[in-house]
């Protein structure tokens, strides 16, 4: 329960910090990459390489978050839908607002990030296999994954 109002906390502040992004709850999300009759977006993980590598959503492709090369969607039309996340959507939102001052203009951040997703059981990915396993970021930050939620990622990263 604490970790719910911790990452609801933490998800008010992204949106006082980043105003002008827009924000895609979980479960709107989901029902998006299930409605085949929508076009479907570029899914950007914007967390460090190393938790990318743990386990990230499907068909998500990874920027780094520090020194994100924008380049490489040069070939990305303006108006396709993008939906960024990272663990809780701060380094998303930063990633967000830096596509959207490059001229992206369907530009969303997935609020509560792979947290959340991970909180609420849903799929995520290591390869091509389904994985219960989620990078923490760090001990503090990993608190926000609900209790049983505890990984050996998770606990290698507390040591």
């Amino acid at each position: 329960m604490r970790s719910s109002l911790a990452l609801n906390f933490c998800k008010f502040l992204i949106r006082l910090k980043f105003p002008h992004i827009g924000q895609i709850s979980t479960k709107e999300f989901a029902q998006w990459l299930l409605d085949s009759t929508k076009i479907q977006p570029l899914v950007i993980d914007a967390r460090s390489q190393a938790e990318y590598e743990v386990s990230h959503l499907k068909s998500a492709v990874h920027i780094d978050p520090i020194a994100p090369d924008l380049q490489a969607l040069s070939e990305v039309e303006k108006d396709t839908p993008i939906v960024v996340y990272c663990s809780i959507g701060y380094r998303s939102a930063t990633i967000a607002q830096q596509l959207q001052q490059a001229g992206f203009t369907r530009v969303f951040n997935l609020s509560g990030g792979l947290f959340q997703w991970a909180n609420e059981g849903r799929l995520m990915f290591q390869n091509e296999e389904v994985t219960q396993c989620i990078h923490p970021y760090n001990a503090m930050w990993g608190k926000l994954l609900q209790d049983g939620k505890l990984t050996q990622s998770r606990r290698g990263a507390e040591r």
